[in-house]
């Protein structure tokens, strides 16, 4: 376990190209974070406590520290920023947070509700959040304790529109085969993955393409998993099952496992592109930004600067918050280099499914949506 009070804002800059609106349910995070206008409380002391993937995971871990550090530069204040080394940490670090005075509690991650649950049943004056859970540890259809906020995304509408793009470029080129696989099989990964075989599916259909999709089926909720979030062997081997069924455009759902997919796609020696998930990977990692094609990003960032700011006024809202297309909690990033090689007309035709999912022409239909 680490502790950083580190308040440096780790810049992310939009790849150029053409950029998606984000989204979630209730008031529209703007662009760049807003802080409430109000002064923060000379008590208030917010803390995040990471998953096992650390905090330069380059996916949703990094993203909700770099809220995390933007909202207490904002407010002048310094966080207490605790890194789970493994699962065996989430309990200790969430007390360690509870016994420093934290007044604001975020946990990263589905992984983090039981314990981050048993915490906020038993502390009732602080206030917590949860990235990509409901906090539901007893299915019931609501929170396990009434001050806990969950940030949670629906991820396969942006998902969707990739899934369209990919299936536009893997048609051009002529392969007509897209893949993905994910860490765990849980909902916020595997909401990625229906959205991106629907997409491909809404592609067929418009085109009269007959692009296939490996690694996951919608119907039966099957698919390729690693059983983790760890870039190790069995992540690569899961990638190369998935690519050598001869798709050129592969989508790793599961932070660090991207890793994995760019080793196994440098060892093929072919011309397959990745989709990064959460962060514009391009951005975040520009080691694999030759072969990342574009990003399907969730604003954790937002959603936790404006969590921050308003426990820190004193508004702290337990309601859920949503991220969807329309209020900005989702997008795609843009295509860099690689726009100028989409085919002719495929941004507009995205552009245009954008409009048609905000306006309700069009419904993603996942299991796994929040």
């Amino acid at each position: 376990m680490t502790i950083s009070t580190t308040k440096k804002l780790l810049g992310a800059t939009i790849a150029a190209g053409v950029v998606f609106a984000l989204a979630g349910c209730g008031q529209a995070p703007a662009a760049e974070p807003e802080g409430s206008g109000a002064p923060a409380d000379s008590d208030f002391l917010p803390c995040l406590v990471s998953d096992a993937g650390g905090w330069n995971d380059k996916s949703f871990n990094q993203s909700a520290k770099e809220g995390m550090d933007s909202a207490a530069e904002e407010l002048d204040v310094k966080p207490l920023e605790f890194e789970s080394a493994n699962d065996n940490d989430y309990a200790p670090n969430l007390e360690t947070a509870v016994s420093e005075g934290c007044s604001l509690i975020v946990a990263v991650g589905f992984k983090l509700a039981a314990a981050t649950v048993e915490s906020a049943t038993a502390n009732p004056e602080i206030d917590y959040a949860i990235i990509d859970d409901y906090a539901d540890t007893d299915f019931d259809g609501t929170t396990d304790a009434p001050n806990i906020k969950p940030l949670v995304f629906d991820t396969a509408q942006a998902a969707y529109l990739g899934g369209y793009a990919a299936a536009g470029w893997s048609a051009q080129s002529g392969v007509n085969k897209v893949g993905t696989f994910g860490g765990m099989q849980i909902p916020s990964v595997a909401v990625f993955m229906d959205g991106f075989a629907l997409g491909v599916d809404k592609y067929n259909e418009d085109k009269s393409a007959a692009v296939e999709v490996f690694g996951w089926d919608v119907a039966t909720q099957e698919g390729s998993f690693t059983g983790g979030f760890d870039a190790n062997d069995t992540a690569k081997q899961t990638a190369q099952g998935v690519l050598d069924q001869g798709v050129d455009v592969l989508l790793p759902v599961g932070g660090p496992v991207y890793q994995s997919a760019a080793a196994a796609i440098a060892d093929s020696g072919k011309d397959t592109l990745m989709i990064g998930v959460d962060s514009d990977l391009a951005v975040a990692d520009p080691s694999v930004a030759g072969v990342t094609m574009f990003s399907i990003m969730k604003a954790i960032n937002v959603a936790v600067h404006d969590a921050t700011t308003a426990a820190a006024a004193g508004e702290f809202d337990p309601a859920p918050y949503v991220g969807t297309l329309e209020n900005e909690g989702v997008k795609l990033s843009g295509f860099g280099d690689f726009e100028s090689k989409l085919p002719d007309g495929l941004l507009d035709e995205i552009a245009a499914l954008q409009e048609q999912i905000i306006s309700g022409d069009i419904t993603v239909e996942s299991k796994n949506s929040p």
